[in-house]
């Protein structure tokens, strides 16, 4: 779903963004990449006037963070990061699954809210927020105070190296949970959360307030609820091999997120777009969101998402 950014509102994201340091049989490379960048720049990519919240060093890995955004049409909207920019050692697990050791910019990342960035969320149509530190009151109450009227899209994206307090992180997560629009949660999340099963927790959300619930399970699919009932979809099959799973739930939310502010009512035709472009960014390495047109558009030697 391409939309047209000059008919929809503009999104802002809040959170991450740091350099993946990929380490596997092929050597070392560097991409781009954390959640939140992942899911601005895929908001982008689907047509939306897009701005990012994030802490990014003056150094050379912000500097190729900052070009980055600049390359993919992201305004940046930086905020002061005295340990440099956020790292992530990336390596895979037997089951394939990555696996994430952070420097110690991750590992205390903060988030301030300029006048610029305030502004930037109140003109927003929606406000996204993944990989946040939850787990730290006085961040919570920054975002909190910050976002108060805004419509808010939420993904917890917890990371067990990053991880302080998992109760706090959990008070935190829930408190703005209870008045966001939509909340994104995964197999993952529940697992390192709440020691217990995704639907449970999508019940509990629901129950605390959350508008809507998406819910996803990796090769099982996804269910979205709503006030209207709860739909599910299946992951999509596109051709093509699995390269990795880095930025599936990223692209997820960043393709309902899109079909919210461009108005879709329809929650199982969002439920099922956001299927197939996390399946479609499945098959091509690292975080950044393709689309099945954009996979067509390559075999055929054409440049687009």
């Amino acid at each position: 779903m391409s939309t047209d950014s000059a008919a929809i509102e503009s999104v802002v994201v809040i959170g991450d963004a740091l350099i993946d340091e990929i380490r596997d049989a092929a050597g070392v490379r560097e991409l781009v990449g954390g959640a939140a960048l992942n899911v601005a720049v895929g908001l982008r990519r689907l047509g939306v006037p897009t701005s990012l919240i994030a802490m990014v060093g003056d150094d050379d890995a912000g500097a190729h963070i900052r070009q980055y955004l600049v390359d993919h049409g992201v305004r940046l909207i930086s905020s002061a990061a005295p340990h440099g920019s956020s790292r992530a050692i990336v390596t895979w697990s037997r089951s394939g699954e990555p696996q994430y050791e952070f420097n110690e910019a991750a590992q205390r990342r903060s988030i301030r809210f300029s006048d610029e960035a305030r502004q930037a969320i109140a003109d927003a149509g929606l406000v996204a927020v993944s990989c946040f530190p939850f787990d730290v009151p006085a961040e919570v109450d920054a975002l909190t105070d910050a976002v108060a009227d805004a419509r808010v899209a939420l993904d917890p994206n917890p990371r067990s190296g990053m991880l302080r307090d998992r109760d706090e992180f959990v008070r935190g997560f829930e408190s703005v949970a209870a008045d966001a629009a939509i909340v994104k949660v995964g197999a993952d999340d529940v697992d390192l959360l709440y020691d217990g099963d995704l639907d449970a927790l999508r019940a509990r959300l629901r129950g605390l307030g959350a508008d809507a619930v998406l819910a996803t399970a990796g090769a099982d699919g996804a269910a979205l609820e709503g006030d209207a009932g709860v739909v599910s979809a299946p992951i999509s099959a596109l051709p093509g091999p699995i390269v990795d799973t880095v930025g599936a739930g990223d692209a997820t939310l960043a393709a309902v997120a899109a079909g919210l502010v461009a108005g879709e009512t329809d929650m199982q035709a969002l439920l099922q777009r956001a299927m197939d472009v996390a399946a479609a960014t499945c098959r091509a390495e690292g975080g950044l969101l393709r689309t099945p047109e954009s996979l067509a558009d390559a075999e055929r030697g054409v440049y687009g998402s």
